[in-house]
């Protein structure tokens, strides 16, 4: 087909979707009109509607969002942030000591907290939910395995020794210095488990999850909802909400339905195009809770895979990707485009760095070079579950599709569920793979050394596009163990030059977060590691 023919039938085909959208906009209008006139108080239930099912509830082995904004609410971690900031505060701890030489932690515990199976959350409770991924050998290592942040982060080689000197009081000891450790101790994969719970389950304790957080769990109605229950005896207070639900509604469509009827309190990932339709139909029903993402969105080339093991090849498609186009048309306006894999708004923030025009002439130029003059055949796996920082897969894997096209690269789109697509992506079977990342913590380390060290290129991996750079690792080490802020902003600087020249990944956009929520329902703040937490959120009938 000619260039301009295939232009022609883009127009057509992008006509063709936008007539049918705004008939099936219309049709949820008319039908939300007396769905919303007749929806019943909520009461002290709150529905949240989201884009899939979580993969599992052990917060241990789970690094997708819908699963960790679940177990967020089931379980605490020894230390948690303060609304809406990376500041960490006390939780399971309600203090703390830190040596001079930055080796040494020791956490004193609150007295009195129990699990919601009646269990205490004590020393060894604590020291159990850390050994459990710490040591192979311990008794429960198999019931989670493989424990994907705690391998990415490297603290099976990083803390020394786990121990207690009281019924309340843990100590860690460090082999090194590694300055964003507390802030770690944050995340929601250092959650404390109960030992009791997991011994009896084992395998199966994501599907019977037992913590001590402001909600338990009630029922799980595999890809349709998962219902929680109010902890009464919660240490940090009952919540008011006394039922929380999680329906999982893949597609937007019915998902906005759903909004308009009244049906769900908040909603999770609208389509930037369903935006202003909330806003005119809900009126001041609603409110948009905003903020710029901690997020980027990207495609991963596998370096075991040729020709992606050239960089010449990795640039070349960095050339070819219109990355503006993509940001207009599927995220109309909710992004800006990315230069690197942490976004802006986080220090050690590089904007100097090396970037790729869009100019598919210097993209063939690349590919002549690397012998590719006929260009070549290749998957490319789109995303099957809208997320924060990418509101529909498909339409950008089409995107990506139609512009390498033009520079001879024929790439087939695949997909999976979301469970299969993140155990293939980690495992190395993809071409090229869709995927992003939002930041747990405030610090560069949780984007560069997590998504892009070599360290993390060991299958089952984080860094999808197995990208190795013993330049890039000595740095990210450093930076690592750097305790001078300054010098580690340097640090940060040079790492994502070099990843800019390296080209692992075609850095796409960070989106801005938006969770449209009824204005029934008080105290929802948005949190900048993308969290959706309602343990502190009350619902007017």
């Amino acid at each position: 087909m000619t260039s301009a023919s295939s232009r022609t039938a883009s127009l057509i085909n992008v006509f063709s979707s936008r007539v049918f959208r705004v008939a099936a906009l219309a049709s949820a209008l008319l039908v939300s009109n007396a769905l919303l006139a007749t929806a019943p108080p909520q009461g002290s239930m709150l529905v949240f509607g989201r884009g899939g099912d979580s993969v599992g509830l052990d917060p241990a082995n789970r690094t997708d969002g819908e699963s960790l904004n679940v177990t967020d609410h089931i379980f605490d971690s020894l230390v948690s942030f303060k609304p809406g900031t990376t500041d960490v505060e006390p939780a399971i701890a309600e203090k703390w000591d830190i040596s001079k030489d930055g080796l040494t932690y020791t956490f004193h515990l609150r007295k009195g907290v129990k699990f919601h199976d009646d269990t205490p959350v004590d020393a060894d409770a604590v020291i159990f939910s850390f050994m459990r991924q710490h040591d192979p050998k311990h008794l429960a290592y198999a019931s989670g395995a493989p424990y994907g942040y705690y391998s990415d982060l490297g603290l099976e080689k990083l803390i020394k020794s786990i121990t207690k000197s009281g019924p309340e009081t843990v100590r860690f000891v460090l082999g090194e210095p590694f300055a964003p450790f507390l802030s770690v101790l944050g995340m929601q994969s250092m959650a404390i488990v109960s030992p009791t719970a997991v011994t009896k389950h084992m395998k199966d304790f994501g599907f019977n999850p037992v913590g001590s957080g402001p909600f338990r769990l009630v029922k799980w109605d595999r890809n349709q909802k998962i219902t929680l229950a109010a902890n009464h005896t919660y240490w940090g207070g009952k919540p008011s909400v006394e039922t929380l639900i999680f329906r999982s509604i893949p597609d937007n469509s019915t998902r906005l339905m759903e909004m308009l009827a009244g049906k769900l309190d908040a909603m999770d990932n609208p389509s930037p195009d369903d935006i202003p339709v909330i806003e005119k139909r809900m009126g001041t029903k609603v409110r948009m809770a905003k903020q710029p993402g901690f997020n980027i969105a990207y495609l991963a080339m596998n370096q075991e895979k040729k020709p992606f093991d050239d960089v010449r090849v990795r640039r070349a498609i960095n050339h070819a990707i219109n990355r503006k186009g993509i940001v207009d048309a599927v995220y109309a306006g909710y992004a800006e485009v990315a230069r690197n894999p942490m976004p802006p708004t986080l220090w050690g923030y590089n904007p100097n760095v090396r970037q790729y025009d869009y100019n598919p002439e210097t993209a063939k130029k690349l590919l002549a070079e690397a012998g590719l003059n006929d260009g070549f055949k290749t998957t490319l796996y789109a995303m099957p579950v809208p997320r924060p920082y990418m509101p529909n897969g498909r339409k950008v894997a089409e995107a990506i599709q139609g512009d390498l096209a033009k520079v001879g690269i024929t790439a087939e789109i695949v997909s999976f569920d979301w469970g299969t697509y993140l155990e293939k992506t980690r495992n190395g079977e993809h071409d090229m793979a869709l995927l992003g990342w939002t930041g747990d913590i405030g610090d560069p380390d949780n984007f560069l050394y997590v998504l892009l060290d070599k360290d993390n290129a060991v299958k089952p991996a984080q860094n999808i596009a197995f990208y190795k750079s013993d330049k890039l690792h000595q740095i990210l080490r450093k930076a690592r163990s750097e305790t001078n802020h300054a010098k580690r902003v340097t640090l940060y600087k040079e790492a994502q030059a070099i990843i800019a020249e390296d080209a692992p990944l075609v850095t796409l956009a960070h989106s801005v977060d938006v969770v449209p929520v009824q204005t029934r329902v008080s105290g929802f703040v948005m949190d900048p590691t993308g969290r959706r937490r309602f343990d502190k959120v009350s619902i007017t009938p």
